[in-house]
């Protein structure tokens, strides 16, 4: 390892289990000498092990629900006192859409599923940096990251709502970070990562074949949580110092891609 967050301190959204990309970006700043807050919603965190990775990091676990300005000011302070001072790092690693939970098609939505979606997956990355920045909480050249996906930019037909969620929060993540970066020096990013077999994203209907499909378009691959985990760290270092307002795709090369061999090989009669 390389002590790449020796002395930082943050706070990680979202971690569920094994398989979140919060819990891989928890565990390898640990590794990389970073002490943290955890912190996920009370019925998240029932339905989590959120507890073995506090033990096996070291770390104290607040509950908040990231919709509530009360509770997320609550989580900045509390944190703040536990770590001995300002932050260096947030990662927010939240999305949900009850009208994908519900089966409930874009074009016939519930509007009070789609308002809570939106919510809970991008209106809680204002609210959150709203605490942070109004309290101060965070260091100079301090790093705030967000976890987003293309479909912010292109169609996915069943990502349905949270296609229409992230391209909120990326754009949370422009506005915002202009006054965090005048004003206190603090990084603001959005990290586009590849399809990933999370709780969240095996949730949305025909993941697997999508899966496949976007390693076969991907001419490196899809990007695994553990590798994203790894892309996140150098967000939340010293050697991204200049790096804000950016959406950066992390998916093997698919944002690029028109189409691959690969694809095309299952369309066109070899002769």
């Amino acid at each position: 390892m390389y002590n790449l967050l020796k002395g930082k301190k943050g706070i990680i959204f979202g971690a569920l289990n094994e398989h979140s990309i919060a819990w891989k970006v928890a565990e390898r700043a640990h590794e990389e000498g970073a002490q943290f807050v955890l912190t996920n919603a009370p019925i998240a965190m029932r339905m989590g092990e959120l507890n073995g990775l506090a033990a096996k990091t070291g770390s104290q676990i607040i509950p908040a629900d990231a919709t509530s300005m009360e509770d997320l000011t609550n989580l900045v302070e509390k944190s703040m006192e536990i770590l001995g001072g300002k932050l260096d790092f947030v990662l927010h690693s939240i999305g949900m859409s009850v009208n994908v939970r519900k089966g409930k098609h874009y074009t016939d939505p519930s509007y009070d599923f789609t308002t809570k979606g939106w919510d809970v997956s991008a209106v809680s990355f204002h609210k959150t940096m709203n605490v942070l920045y109004n309290k101060q909480a965070m260091n100079d050249w301090g790093s705030i990251v967000a976890l987003t996906y293309m479909a912010a930019q292109r169609v996915f037909p069943d990502y349905n709502d949270m296609a229409d969620n992230k391209a909120y929060l990326e754009s949370i993540a422009r506005s915002f970070g202009y006054f965090f970066g005048r004003d206190h020096k603090v990084r603001v990013n959005t990290i586009s990562q590849s399809p990933t077999p999370t709780t969240a994203g095996s949730g949305v209907k025909g993941f697997d074949g999508f899966l496949a499909y976007a390693d076969q378009m991907s001419p490196l691959g899809n990007a695994t949580a553990l590798e994203c985990a790894d892309y996140t760290l150098t967000l939340f270092s010293d050697l991204t110092k200049k790096v804000t307002l950016q959406n950066l795709f992390h998916d093997g090369g698919f944002s690029n891609m028109g189409v691959s061999d690969a694809v095309m090989s299952k369309f066109v009669d070899e002769k």
